[in-house]
């Protein structure tokens, strides 16, 4: 989920966030929770993390409160950065838990080489491959993807439907994303390998403007993004998803992500239950209300665990 999820400039730095992708936030509890070990239910804190996008400090929100409504102690470190930054502070304990991507996850920090495409292969292989110290929990229902979208102009003008269509066009179109995305295998390195996509140019942002994103993508001023498929902007904007059949982008159910040690029973089981509940629709329909509404991420969660029957 993925999703995420989840750089250069445009002519100089481009802050962007990918509509699963960007956002701010920091530690709503003050203090650093970097500099301890957690402690589920015990005399530490559970730290509840997040990525650097929207979507991911939501999710946090939702981990977070569900843990607190179960009693568990919960510090907050979100708008950490992107994966390449914040798995290792999981894998030392640093972060007790945080919202994943388990397809994402996979080809990125644990098995690059990994062909796994459905959520039992994936999560399969997260259980065989991640470090002793981490784990991760059931996976949601609830999906998202990374994806190429292109404008609608560029759709009609190339009769594009499947990312196979751009092969003979490519070469005319400046694509745009995370800068970590011209590196990952769910990324510009996969869609070369498996669809033989080379782009005119890429175009690299940084996080935390993704209304930059959306109005180069709608102006034309770039034909192609990574736009994560749980962003609302997409069919605001009339965009278009290209269809995967290479399955580029695996599956990418939003799971959490635990340092083992850090989260006891009463923990474990929160999250679960919010998997058990948390579908796509539910997470486009949050994520409406933060990116399109502007409402604040904690409230959505809230009135969210609330509706789930997972809150107060």
């Amino acid at each position: 989920m993925i999703r995420i999820v989840r750089g250069a400039a445009l002519g100089v730095t481009v802050a962007l966030a990918l509509a699963a992708c960007g956002g701010g936030g920091g530690d709503k509890n003050g203090g650093n929770p970097l500099d301890q070990k957690s402690s589920g239910g015990g005399a530490g804190s559970v730290v509840v993390g997040s990525a650097n996008f929207p979507e991911s400090q939501l999710l946090g929100e939702v981990y977070a409160q569900a843990l607190e409504a179960k009693g568990v102690k919960v510090t907050k470190k979100f708008n950490i950065g992107s994966r390449e930054v914040y798995y290792d502070q999981v894998k030392s304990g640093a972060i007790t838990v945080m919202p994943e991507y388990n397809g994402a996850l996979l080809t990125t920090s644990v098995d690059k080489s990994s062909t796994a495409v459905t959520t039992d292969q994936v999560n399969s292989e997260l259980k065989a491959k991640l470090p002793s110290t981490l784990e991760v929990l059931d996976s949601s229902k609830a999906e998202d993807k990374d994806s190429v979208t292109v404008n609608s102009q560029t759709a009609a003008k190339y009769h594009l439907k499947s990312i196979a269509d751009l092969k003979s066009v490519a070469g005319q179109l400046t694509i745009g994303g995370p800068s970590e995305f011209k590196t990952r295998q769910q990324g510009l390195v996969g869609l070369e390998s498996k669809y033989g996509l080379k782009f005119k140019k890429f175009q690299p942002f940084d996080a935390n403007a993704q209304t930059t994103l959306v109005k180069l993508l709608k102006n034309d001023s770039i034909q192609a993004a990574d736009l994560f498929t749980t962003d609302p902007t997409i069919t605001a904007n009339k965009f278009v998803v290209l269809e995967d059949p290479q399955n580029v982008f695996s599956a990418q159910n939003v799971t959490p992500l635990v340092y083992k040690s850090g989260l006891n029973a009463t923990g474990v089981a929160a999250l679960n239950a919010v998997s058990a509940k948390l579908t796509t629709q539910d997470l486009l329909a949050m994520m409406t209300k933060v990116v399109s509404d502007k409402d604040d991420a904690s409230t959505v969660a809230k009135d969210w665990l609330k509706q789930a029957g997972l809150g107060g």
